[in-house]
């Protein structure tokens, strides 16, 4: 019998989305035939349901490494530092999708992970947009459904107790913002709860009963656990930044559009470092950290 919560996730999960979005998961998964477990679809063309010239996101949830890549070093890569990140283009559309083994997604959704990068983003809502079976799709609820008790029980503890709901929801994606390079403007954590904030009402009780079965941390506690997570995060993005190097071609050009986008900046990739992405990637950080277009 599912929880309270889980049956509010489960519910998100299948609600439709754009047929164009779904054609593009269905695509992806036909990609691994025989790793393909669940494709789900989130981010910001999920909120605003705005697919043309944007960048869909997707997760690729497959059974295991070995049988998604053989033996590529991808596998490797992927087990080491989830998740792998690639470009692709279907419909007209274009998309980049992440890929975890079903045993990350359920680990990584959890609190016993310095990284926010999982439970930050299915907080949010997301649609199952592909499953290969009844059995992917309950361990996808059950994986999600940690996601969101393990950040309002990261937040709470600096959130302060009485606080208005929706305000404490703001709290913590802001946390998790910082524990991030990220390139959106600091009123992104605030949009991402009030583009829906009925949503976020349904969830806090349900959220907030699990919340309260994981460990209790208090406000000294939770400040020293929030600095790690921005030390561990921001060095996490930029060892994941080098080895999309690998993963997606044209990945430099990418990064630029997006922080562009959201930060506002003109910034233009030249010739060299399009031929040593890497490199080039890495000689852009200092630059936009010191414009505060990345924090």
């Amino acid at each position: 019998m599912m929880t309270p919560l889980e049956t509010l996730v489960a519910a998100e999960l299948s609600l439709p989305v754009d047929p164009r979005a779904a054609a593009m998961a269905e695509a992806i998964a036909a990609l691994y035939p025989a790793a393909a477990r669940a494709v789900l679809f989130y981010g910001s063309c999920l909120r605003t349901a705005d697919l043309d010239g944007q960048m869909l996101d997707f997760y690729l949830i497959v059974s295991s490494y070995e049988e998604a890549y053989g033996k590529s070093w991808l596998a490797s890569a992927n087990r080491l530092i989830p998740p792998n990140v690639f470009p692709f283009e279907h419909g007209g559309l274009a998309a980049k999708y992440a890929v975890l083994s079903e045993a990350d997604f359920l680990r990584l959704n959890g609190p016993d992970t310095v990284s926010v990068s999982v439970w930050a983003r299915f907080a949010q809502p997301s649609r199952l947009v592909w499953c290969r079976d009844d059995a992917a799709r309950e361990a996808c609820v059950a994986a999600i459904a940690r996601a969101a008790p393990t950040l309002l029980a990261a937040a709470r503890p600096l959130g302060g107790d009485g606080v208005d709901p929706l305000d404490l929801w703001r709290k913590a994606f802001a946390l998790t913002y910082s524990a991030e390079l990220r390139a959106e403007q600091t009123t992104r954590a605030t949009s991402v709860v009030d583009s829906d904030p009925e949503r976020y009402l349904r969830f806090t009780a349900p959220a907030l009963a699990m919340a309260e079965r994981l460990p209790a941390v208090d406000g000294k506690r939770a400040e020293r656990l929030w600095a790690r997570r921005r030390r561990a995060g921001k060095m996490l993005s930029v060892i994941r930044l080098a080895k999309a190097s690998g993963t997606f071609a044209g990945g430099i050009d990418y990064i630029a559009w997006k922080i562009n986008r959201h930060a506002g900046t003109d910034i233009r990739i030249k010739p060299w470092q399009r031929r040593w992405p890497l490199l080039g990637a890495l000689t852009l950080l200092p630059l936009l950290l010191r414009r505060g277009a990345i924090r």
